[in-house]
């Protein structure tokens, strides 16, 4: 029995990786990218990143992914996506609106004394973001990074909600016509743990080649 269970298994933790490294991928460049627009001198900027940071952490990531599922096909938005676009982009928006925090505090963290030294070298501003702040910056954001990125991992639970195959939807799938609870849910938990110890392991040896590298300069 287990060898027939174990296939349907790995086919949804598949799935589930897919959405977790699409999603994360947009996290990061949305958490980047409205980080940067509320510390902008540009008031539309910042009034855009607030809404867009306090909209999505304020509400609940399941109503989320139901409103990008049902509502949007009606009118007058007529917008249809997959459950797999979804998936990634309700996923990404929620996740990218508290790596906005995150990222906001570790720009906040490099010292200001670097900043005004590459200032009187007249260092240009883009050097001076990609070569000073930036590299300190995700150095700081990596240990809150890495939560956010496991519970993203756990977030794609939600999405069998939207008729995604995912491993929690396999999960339940098995467990309705087997009814072998106990073996089918432990083993779903297993697989879990070992994705998010997997998430952990990746961003420690990517914090520890990024601190090598300004090591190295």
């Amino acid at each position: 029995m287990l060898a027939d269970i174990l296939p349907l298994l790995l086919r949804g933790v598949g799935v589930t990786l897919e959405i977790t490294l699409l999603a994360s991928l947009l996290a990061i460049v949305l958490a980047l990218l409205a980080a940067l627009a509320k510390m902008s001198h540009a008031r539309p900027l910042r009034w855009a990143a607030n809404v867009y940071i306090e909209v999505f952490r304020g509400t609940s990531l399941l109503v989320q992914l139901f409103w990008l599922y049902f509502v949007l096909p009606l009118p007058p938005f007529n917008i249809s996506m997959s459950p797999f676009t979804v998936a990634v982009i309700g996923l990404g928006l929620h996740i990218g609106a508290y790596g906005a925090e995150v990222m906001r505090g570790a720009f906040a963290s490099v010292p200001r004394g670097q900043i005004e030294a590459a200032i009187a070298l007249n260092i240009s501003p883009w050097r001076r973001f990609m070569r000073i702040v930036l590299p300190q910056a995700l150095v700081n954001a990596i240990p809150p990074g890495t939560n956010l990125l496991i519970e993203l991992l756990k977030g794609t639970s939600l999405v069998s909600l939207v008729t995604l195959a995912d491993l929690s939807f396999r999960a339940n799938q098995i467990v309705q016509v087997t009814y072998l609870s106990r073996e089918v849910f432990g083993l779903t938990l297993l697989f879990y743990f070992v994705l998010a110890q997997c998430i952990n392991l990746a961003m420690r040896l990517l914090a520890r080649r990024v601190s090598h590298a300004r090591g190295g300069r």
